[in-house]
């Protein structure tokens, strides 16, 4: 997941984006979110099953993470245009993503109910991830960030009217949702491989896979761990709250533009990249 929120009252300034936008959870929410996108069934098989192979995070981790960082860095930190653009660079990705007669459920990738799914659990973890870091804001920050969060799915092909209306209409969609996640065999095997990060080589994978498992669990709502069988005790809780805030303690003094990477620089090759009559992704 992705962004980060830094959770300071500016109820005496004008909201600025770049202060709610931090690289410390991509590091840990990322793995935590694709699975928590995946874990409703269409979304899942669009995915594994994908021909697109260019955008497979277990193939092309590197292309992949930077085409995700950037979706997120023009949804958040774009202009209209950005935004505009890079739609249309995804649309043209998405062509491709669609169920087949052997599919196991029906998808397709410009079905806006799933975006909007998407775009919810991207909110949704950010949330968590910000409030772990650096606690709670206040109602009017929350309040504004929210309102500001309905890019992540109007970037894609989410009508700004789908965006439920306030915080309260979000909790009632998320409650609502989340039940009908589910993990089926297929999609499991996909999941293993990413807390396992096998898309890394070796030596990176036996120093960091068992640390990355576990705070990728502890990341995930109650009902996706027992969907994939995943332990976690109320000492793992106690040890990861207080892990990460401790980084939200260390990461809030940097200066912005630190905090704000890899965003900035994934928007500034985005930028770059159009420039140049480039492919964006």
């Amino acid at each position: 997941m992705t962004v980060l929120s830094r959770t300071r009252s500016r109820k005496a300034e004008p909201f600025d984006i770049r202060d709610y936008i931090d690289g410390a959870a991509a590091f840990y929410g990322a793995t935590a979110n694709v699975i928590m996108q995946l874990s409703l069934p269409p979304v899942g098989h669009g995915v594994a099953e994908s021909t697109v192979h260019s955008g497979s995070i277990l193939l092309h981790p590197v292309k992949r993470t930077r085409t995700t960082l950037t979706y997120l860095s023009v949804a958040l930190m774009g202009t209209d245009d950005d935004r505009a653009a890079y739609r249309t660079a995804i649309n043209g990705a998405h062509r491709h993503v669609h169920s087949t007669a052997d599919s196991p459920v029906r998808y397709n990738a410009f079905d806006k109910n799933l975006q909007l799914w998407v775009a919810a659990c991207l909110y949704w973890g950010s949330i968590d991830v910000m409030t772990r870091l650096y606690g709670p804001v206040d109602d009017t920050t929350a309040d504004t960030f929210y309102d500001y969060a309905h890019h992540l799915g109007t970037t894609l092909q989410v009508p700004r009217d789908m965006w439920p209306a306030d915080r309260a209409a979000f909790d009632a969609y998320w409650t609502e949702n989340l039940p009908r996640t589910s993990v089926d065999p297929t999609i499991k095997a996909y999941f293993d491989k990413l807390l396992d990060l096998k898309m890394v080589t070796p030596p990176v994978r036996v120093l960091f896979a068992p640390f990355h498992r576990w705070y990728t669990t502890g990341l995930l709502p109650q009902h996706i761990r027992d969907e994939l069988g995943l332990p976690w005790t109320p000492t793992d809780e106690r040890r990861l709250n207080r892990l990460l805030r401790t980084t939200g303690i260390i990461w809030g003094r940097t200066p912005r533009i630190i905090r704000n990477f890899p965003f900035n620089a994934t928007l500034a090759d985005m930028r770059r990249r159009r420039r140049r009559g480039k492919p964006l992704i």
